[in-house]
């Protein structure tokens, strides 16, 4: 089998990623602090801002394919914590991207639906990018430096993403869940609209892009809704009869990062290269069971 590279492997994506790809590819995950608990997967404990570091891996591995989903992906830590944040979310990237533009073999990023200002959904890859928050901006500049240094690159945007997580992270959809159970009431948002995922979904785009897709690729869902739409769906395929959720607005929640109010992503371009996406109920009723 071929040598695949996939950088962030313990994460929640890297890690629905591994599972998939380790049927038909040899692959390498990378971790900076928790080992990735993926069967038939060799690991390694990397600082991807170290570049000697990654040009020594690169050696070590000698990788026929890379797929980059590492990133500092919390934006009000992106916010707060601007230097550090840019130092993996855009420097690590366009070093990676330098050195598989160099061996010339195939790389795939992961960006953002949040490089967008959400004011004209849905959006196609080639509209105009306008992020309010530094993490949708660090994202941008790496977008931009990722395919300056190698044109062939493919870029994936990728929506909110939910699902089925391994020991190491998980979604959003597991800590929420635990606090219906325990009969906590939710505040959601009913004016914040994305077009989420699974992860499973999410890494069988990415595996699709690593074979045929090039420059921009949006990877969003079927559906358009927001986080309190989101969860009563949630809430009657889990069958939580006593939950309890409300709705609020992005005002009344003080957050260091904005958010964008509407950043849906089309995703034909992906559908036409044979990117399958469920409906929201068929992903949620798919991790029912194991959530």
């Amino acid at each position: 089998m071929k040598r695949l590279l996939l950088t962030g492997a313990s994460g929640f994506l890297g890690w629905n990623l591994a599972q998939l790809t380790s049927k038909t590819w040899e692959v390498f995950g990378t971790y900076f602090c928790h080992s990735p608990s993926v069967k038939g997967i060799e690991s390694f404990k990397v600082d991807l801002r170290d570049f000697q570091a990654v040009k020594d891996l690169f050696n070590t591995v000698r990788p026929e394919a890379v797929i980059h989903t590492a990133a500092s992906s919390q934006p009000n830590f992106c916010e707060l914590h601007p230097k550090e944040s840019h130092e993996i979310n855009v420097s690590a990237t366009c070093n990676l991207a330098g050195l598989c533009a160099d061996t010339g073999i195939p790389f795939v990023f992961t960006s953002t639906d949040l490089v967008f200002n959400g004011l004209n959904p849905p959006y196609r890859e080639l509209d105009p990018v306008c992020p309010v928050s530094m993490y949708g901006e660090q994202k941008v500049m790496a977008e931009l430096g990722v395919l300056e240094r190698y044109p062939e690159a493919v870029v994936c945007r990728m929506p909110l993403m939910f699902g089925e997580a391994g020991p190491t992270a998980t979604s959003f959809l597991q800590p929420m869940l635990a606090k219906l159970r325990s009969g906590e009431r939710l505040r959601l948002f009913v004016d914040e609209f994305r077009t989420p995922v699974s992860g499973k979904t999410a890494a069988s785009g990415l595996l699709l892009a690593l074979e045929k897709g090039r420059g921009l690729l949006h990877l969003g869902g079927r559906e358009s809704l927001s986080r309190y739409e989101f969860f009563e769906l949630a809430i009657a395929v889990f069958e939580l009869n006593n939950a309890a959720i409300a709705p609020c607005f992005q005002k009344d929640v003080k957050m260091a990062a904005p958010r964008p109010p509407d950043v849906s992503l089309d995703s034909f371009k992906a559908v036409a290269l044979g990117y399958q996406r469920p409906t929201l109920r068929e992903e949620l009723e798919q991790v029912r069971f194991k959530v």
